[in-house]
């Protein structure tokens, strides 16, 4: 738990990149579902190195509004980071983990406090429907699910992102697992504790763009399957004992026809078998070289971000005691 500000029920932690044009819907909305609940609460927004006025208008919210904590990072450091750096700042017994874009509803946080209520210490929002996607992005996205499903071994909620509602006690064992290439949902999973769904109909995004093109999907999928499975790496070692099979046999092959005189035809077929060999060589060391680059990363020990400066109130602005994690 952070070491600064009251202890309160409930903290929201919401990572933004470049969101000036969502943010005061989203304090609208969060502030309207929230005040019914008549609970402590704060929000906390996170900056990730925003290069529009994203930092300037939560300036400005805050100014008039105390629940506010204002976390800015020193540069971006990328969406599962900017989202841990907030959970660090969190003082609540609950809190409420969504994105900036609107898509995940705040209003149903009542009823994810009604299951907590329950005796769950996880509540998933769970993507019923995804309205506003193209079909790329859905058919690509229920892959990815189907197929991290396979690989983990300790099962993630399909069709399960970042929106949830978590307890102090999970938020505390999650801020103690150092990862840097984090994949949060994979996370939490592998928390344990009794965890429940909500089913629930995604909205378009309210305004901006999307803030995972292609690019950073693969990176978040290549960090999802590396940082929740090893299975790979057997797949890879699979894959060569294979193709070392294949190339015995036709070793085998060859020298039987050798010693009987016969000439063995195929130029063809043999450099589809070289390229064959090769392309699975290649992929067996890119396998590895996945995982061995994030350990790399990981032991030079660096702080997974940086936090330039916290803003808990309209008045004082103050340094964070946990600035480099």
């Amino acid at each position: 738990m952070s070491e600064v500000g009251m202890v309160v029920d409930l903290s929201v932690v919401v990572p933004s990149y470049n969101e000036e044009e969502v943010l005061t819907e989203l304090h609208r909305r969060l502030t309207e579902a929230i005040e019914p609940l008549a609970i402590r609460a704060e929000v906390v927004l996170v900056n990730d190195g925003s290069s529009d006025g994203t930092w300037a208008r939560m300036l400005e919210l805050a100014a008039s509004d105390s629940r506010l904590v204002l976390v800015n990072l020193s540069r971006n450091h990328g969406h599962q980071l900017a989202l841990t750096a907030g959970l660090s700042q969190a003082a609540g017994r609950r809190v409420l983990i969504m994105d900036a874009d609107l898509q995940d509803p705040p209003e149903l946080l009542g009823a994810m406090m009604d299951l907590m209520d329950a005796g769950a210490e996880v509540v998933h929002g769970v993507r019923r429907h995804r309205a506003g996607e193209s079909q790329w992005k859905l058919a690509t996205a229920a892959l990815f699910y189907r197929l991290i499903e396979r690989l983990t071994e300790v099962p993630i909620p399909r069709d399960v992102g970042d929106f949830r509602l978590i307890s102090r006690r999970a938020l505390d064992v999650l801020l103690a697992m150092p990862e840097r290439h984090r994949f949060v949902r994979g996370m939490v999973s592998w928390i344990g504790f009794r965890q429940t769904s909500l089913p629930y109909d995604r909205q378009p995004r309210f305004a901006g763009k999307t803030k995972y093109p292609l690019r950073r999907m693969v990176r978040l999928a290549l960090d999802a399957i590396t940082a929740s499975s090893t299975r790979p790496l057997a797949l890879a070692s699979w894959a060569g004992i294979g193709m070392a099979v294949v190339s015995c046999g036709l070793l085998a092959y060859s020298l039987a026809a050798w010693t009987r005189g016969e000439t063995v035809v195929g130029w063809t077929s043999l450099m589809a078998a070289v390229t064959t060999i090769g392309s699975v060589q290649l992929f067996v060391l890119g396998v590895i070289g996945e995982y061995v680059g994030r350990m790399y990363e990981q032991v030079k020990g660096r702080p997974l971000f940086i936090i330039e400066r916290v803003v808990r109130s309209p008045e004082k602005a103050i340094p964070s005691p946990d600035a480099a994690q």
